[in-house]
């Protein structure tokens, strides 16, 4: 279009020489559907290949008599419930059970408490806090197999470090490791301290949310730290430190390879968790018994299940109160 037809076109009156626009089109309830379809399929994928296959394929598992040629021929006989009866009957699974609750309440309670001391701690704010905090994180950057190996070195009963600075002082060498009374506190120990920085980094994040002008009032009002601490800080930490707990309770319920690396779940059953159980009928023995594994490892699911809907449960009743 020229200059001139241009100025004849926008002197025109109105609805002459002009081009009318056209109307959009609205989408319809389908199309939406659509789209949140296709946003919602890779996380149903996901979900399906990496959530719900692998517990459908365990249940398989657990109730059929997988040996190596069933497995590899996938002519397993079913068998029913009969695995979970030969788990619940056996010698170990008493043992297992006392362990895993042992090293499962100890570890979430020594993590959870140090790490709000530290987190308590950091809020203050000083000079080196971000340092420091950053040192704190070094046991959960590494790799779990060094940690297990350094934690394996440093108890060990005849060049240990720990038993030298023992003997240093008079004390007596301690079979950490290699003895039943000692070793599912190794194992414990070893695992308190590699969970330490997740319980300090979630419960700082969560005193980082408090305001700081309820501790202000509250100082104008006469309260001391401990004061303070028991009145505003815990109170309100709350929420988080329950999610803090709940994680902390999943993970410690399937810990492996600390324990494997130090112990191997001995000596005997001594420091043998249901995880470790699990992980010795599956791949630890060179006879590979696919069914016990699957069913212990039910038993952990369901146990995790359990405290899930508790913490659910509890949830709502703090929202509705």
């Amino acid at each position: 279009m020229t200059t001139t037809e241009a100025t004849a076109t926008a002197g025109a009156p109105p609805g002459v020489g002009q081009v009318p626009l056209r109307p959009r089109r609205r989408r319809g309830p389908a199309a939406s559907q659509w789209a949140a379809a296709g946003f919602a399929a890779p996380l149903l994928v996901y979900l399906i290949l990496f959530y719900a296959y692998p517990l459908w394929r365990n249940i398989d598992l657990s109730v059929h008599d997988y040996t190596i040629r069933a497995f590899v021929q996938g002519n397993a006989e079913f068998v029913g419930f009969e695995k979970y009866a030969e788990v619940f009957s056996s010698a170990t699974f008493p043992m297992a059970l006392w362990n895993t609750a042992v090293f499962t309440v100890v570890s979430i309670v020594f993590q959870y408490a140090i790490g709000l001391a530290l987190a308590v701690f950091f809020r203050s704010g000083f000079r080196l806090s971000g340092v420091l905090r950053a040192m704190f994180l070094v046991p959960w950057l590494l790799p779990l197999i060094v940690s297990a190996s350094t934690w394996a070195w440093m108890l060990n009963s005849d060049n240990g470090i720990v038993n030298s600075v023992l003997g240093a002082f008079g004390a007596e060498q301690i079979n950490w490791l290699t003895s039943p009374d000692t070793a599912l506190l190794s194992v414990t120990i070893a695992n308190i301290w590699l969970g330490i920085p997740f319980n300090l980094v979630i419960l700082y994040s969560g005193l980082q949310n408090i305001p700081g002008e309820v501790y202000e009032a509250a100082s104008l009002d006469g309260a001391g730290p401990w004061k303070q601490f028991w009145s505003i800080t815990f109170p309100l930490l709350r929420p988080v430190s329950a999610i803090t707990i709940l994680l902390g309770l999943i993970y410690t319920l399937k810990v492996v390879d600390v324990i494997w690396i130090m112990t191997t779940g001995g000596p005997g059953n001594a420091s043998t968790t249901l995880a470790i159980w699990s992980y010795r009928e599956a791949f630890g023995t060179g006879q590979p018994d696919f069914s016990p594994a699957a069913a212990v490892g039910n038993v952990l699911i369901l146990i995790a299940l359990v405290f899930g809907f508790l913490h659910l449960q509890l949830q709502r009743r703090q929202e509705d109160s």
